[in-house]
């Protein structure tokens, strides 16, 4: 049956945008930090129901309205299955010491010297390891805080590092819950996406490096060595740390590297961390089971438990204790319902015409590669503003963008990056985002006064659009072999 509907106009597209900021900035208020458990997704949901309101309003029917939501969920099932594999990975990396290794080496790197160079690569790290920059500066970042702190250096300088590791981490993590929803997003996969975002992150991360190193030895020359052997100890008499560890996250790479599809090569790495757990952590595998004695029933109970839930390693370093932390599958759960809640907004959005129709309005400004990606880090950035979350600035620019990037021949992994070079790193940068007031609260410095020295945060947006107007790694489709939006390419990088 064909149906005849009216073209929405700028107002009628702007509605259910209008709406979701309104409601995500009371939910914000109300909520705090919280609004991240699952008020954030009614709030999207809510917001979807007002869009398919206007889409009735202009002639819509609610089949055409249900096809589209669930063609727009489809799209991202396979983003959703590499997701819960991903939570399965980090638990048994935690489990067999992966992790804590990674940690471990990393805090051995720091310098009184070089501190703030040292502290945004140990946090670098650890958020590449988590896939949290919540985590790192909660667990890690507070503890170089503390250090830089007694040192005497800054602590907006110290906490801007800290924000500028943990981002760059946080990044380039398969483990990341933005690294994952910006590809998902515009329908390519998460290893091309990351490939290309190194294009822009690396020297992004290096230009920090070196002005930290600055700042460093201008500031931090006369600090005293630092201890950190408390949380080395902790770490060390948990697990058994040794190099063979690397064995499974070298060959994770590798395999990416030889362009082996995610979903095989991310369940190879999470089963062989329940296997070096076996190995190298019996002991650990042994508490998390619970049992009293140690059998293959506990074993198989210890691995099993990682893969799915909770995970918690006893140290008695509350450092520690808070890093060494993991919730499998489960822990991905509340992700998946974002990206869920926010395909069905964005379903509706797109089938509707809403989005061609705001995206033609900026558009027929746009004359060029260099102003179509510098109006997407505009959007990004204005949606970290009005709506406090980061999920939101990767989710509705992505939708909006998404056919903008097609007919202009782009292929989506140029979208996909620029909404994390601008949408996941200029979220911490804004104090009533609920990423800056959580950084801020948990590091004990403002956002203010970290904001002129988190410079990866700063630099990212700019080497972005930087890029566009230059023509440098700027991919067509064609170079990509065709739009990557089918369901085969999600498990093909």
């Amino acid at each position: 049956m064909t149906y005849k509907y009216s073209k929405p106009t700028l107002l009628q597209a702007f509605i259910p945008i209008i709406f979701l900021i309104i409601a995500l900035f009371v939910n914000v208020r109300i909520f705090g930090d919280a609004s991240l458990d699952g008020s954030n997704q009614i709030i999207l949901m809510l917001s979807a129901g007002v869009a398919a309101l206007v889409a009735l309003k202009i002639g819509y029917k609610w089949k055409e309205i249900r096809k589209g939501i669930v063609h727009s969920i489809s799209s991202a099932m396979s983003s959703i299955i590499i997701l819960l594999l991903i939570g399965s990975l980090a638990g048994t990396w935690l489990l067999s010491g992966i992790v804590p290794a990674m940690i471990y080496y990393g805090l051995m790197v720091l310098n009184p010297t070089i501190f703030l160079f040292a502290a945004c690569v140990v946090c670098a790290i650890v958020a590449v390891a988590t896939g949290s920059s919540w985590t790192t500066a909660a667990t890690v970042g507070i503890a170089l805080v503390g250090i830089g702190t007694a040192l005497g250096l800054d602590p907006g300088m110290v906490a801007g590092a800290i924000v500028s590791g943990a981002y760059f981490g946080d990044k380039m993590s398969p483990l990341s819950d933005t690294t994952n929803l910006a590809p998902a997003m515009v329908g390519t996969d998460l290893f091309t996406h990351i490939r290309y975002m190194a294009y822009t992150t690396v020297p992004s991360i290096t230009i920090s490096l070196i002005l930290f190193l600055i700042l460093g030895f201008v500031y931090g020359g006369d600090a005293q060595p630092v201890d950190t052997q408390e949380i080395l100890t902790a770490i060390d008499g948990a697990f058994n740390i040794n190099g063979w560890l690397f064995i499974v996250p070298a060959l994770v790479v590798y395999l990416i590297i030889k362009k082996v599809p995610a979903i095989p090569s991310i369940l190879s790495g999470a089963l062989l961390g329940g296997l070096f757990a076996l190995i190298f952590q019996p002991e650990v595998v042994h508490a998390v089971s619970g049992y009293e004695q140690s059998s293959w029933e506990s074993a198989y109970v210890g691995v099993m438990t990682s893969f799915y839930g909770d995970v918690s390693i006893v140290t008695g370093n509350a450092i520690v204790d808070d890093l060494l932390s993991s919730s499998g599958m489960y822990g991905m759960l509340g992700t998946v319902w974002l990206i869920v809640s926010a395909m069905i907004f964005g379903g509706v959005m797109e089938v509707s015409g809403m989005l061609k129709r705001i995206a033609e309005s900026v558009i027929s400004v746009v004359n060029s590669t260099g102003s179509l990606i510098a109006s997407t880090v505009g959007t990004c950035v204005f949606f970290n503003v009005t709506a406090s979350d980061q999920y939101l600035a990767i989710v509705v620019p992505g939708r909006m963008y998404t056919d903008t990037f097609k007919e202009k021949d782009l292929a989506p992994e140029n979208l996909s990056r620029t909404l994390e070079d601008s949408g996941t790193v200029t979220s911490v940068l804004v104090p009533w985002n609920t990423c800056g007031a959580y950084h801020a609260n948990v590091l004990g410095v403002s956002t203010f006064a970290y904001f002129p020295f988190a410079f990866f945060n700063l630099i990212s947006p700019f080497m972005s659009i930087f890029y566009a107007y230059a023509g440098i790694k700027i991919r067509s489709l064609a170079e990509a072999g065709g739009s990557s939006t089918s369901e085969d390419d999600f498990d093909n990088p």
